[in-house]
């Protein structure tokens, strides 16, 4: 057995003159096809996720528009829903609302301050809320409170093994839970993006008019100048698609719970962080698409 040496790496040849291959590079060979192996996993997981959960989407509202046509639509059930939602979201929307629409006056007001065009506040602050603030705050509420509440009902529900019993006694889940909540969301989250405009817009006209010397008239006039109705409508479309995005996702991670209690917390958390991660991408597409088609004008 002899050693050769070959600057700062050692091999080791045996009788026959075969070189043992270095230690450290197997290790970073096998820690880069660990690494690989685990992130290609993670996508075609994460992918096969919100298929599956846009697959029961699609059922849901096959379900539903045939449950609305032949009169045995779960109207109770889902204005029970919605006022949970109401519940648990209103409150943090107006305290999402408030500062949301005094920092856009600010960072706004500082600038056209420097070129002298003051009366803009109102256009941009205005803009800015109803076009892109409004329905992310919407969509992170809904994300965070309501998915974080539907995905812990519905995988208590599923441990609890309840689920299996609806399929045993041959009532569909997706027609008994899946379908209300979703109408309860469609129902609220437009509501909730209206009341997040008022608050944000409210706000923002305060700062502009008690700290940044703007007057009201100047401010409601470039606010009225560059703000259409196309623009609100766009923002409730918005909210609609991000409630559904949501609803969907938190009803799907319930209704896959397994594993216990660990199971239900590990399907809230990948319910809120799937939602707003898929929420964020959608509203990037959404922008996209309405800048190239409806650019912003004059009213």
């Amino acid at each position: 057995m002899c050693s050769k040496s070959y600057g700062t790496v050692t091999a080791m040849s045996g009788v026959d003159g075969e070189v043992a291959p270095a230690q450290g590079g197997v290790d970073g060979a096998s820690a880069g096809r660990i690494i690989r192996q685990n992130f290609s996993d993670t996508v075609l997981s994460s992918v096969a996720t919100l298929g599956r959960a846009l697959r029961m989407g699609t059922v849901a509202v096959y379900v539903g528009a045939n449950d609305a046509i032949r009169g045995r639509f779960q109207v109770r059930e889902t204005l029970a829903q919605a006022w949970f939602l109401i519940r648990v979201t209103a409150m943090p929307s107006i305290l999402m609302a408030i500062p949301f629409g005094v920092i856009v006056s600010a960072q706004v007001g500082n600038i056209v301050s420097e070129l002298g065009a003051d009366s803009m506040i109102g256009a941009a602050g205005g803009l800015g809320v109803i076009k892109q603030g409004a329905p992310m705050a919407t969509a992170m509420l809904l994300g965070g409170a309501g998915a974080a509440a539907i995905a812990a009902d519905l995988g208590a529900r599923t441990i609890r093994e309840e689920v299996d019993a609806l399929r045993v006694m041959g009532i569909d889940p997706v027609q008994r839970l899946v379908v209300p909540r979703i109408a309860a969301m469609m129902l609220v989250a437009p509501l909730l993006n209206i009341l997040i405009i008022f608050v944000g817009i409210s706000s923002g006209f305060v700062v502009a008019v008690s700290a940044l010397d703007v007057t009201p008239g100047s401010y409601w006039q470039s606010f009225g100048s560059f703000t259409t109705s196309t623009d609100v409508w766009v923002s409730l479309v918005k909210a609609l698609m991000f409630g559904f995005l949501v609803v969907v996702i938190a009803c799907q991670r319930g209704l896959e719970a397994k594993g216990g209690p660990r199971g239900v917390a590990d399907g809230v958390n990948a319910a809120v962080v799937m939602s707003i991660a898929a929420a964020v991408v959608l509203n990037t597409v959404i922008t996209q698409v309405v800048t190239m088609f409806i650019p912003v004008r004059m009213a």
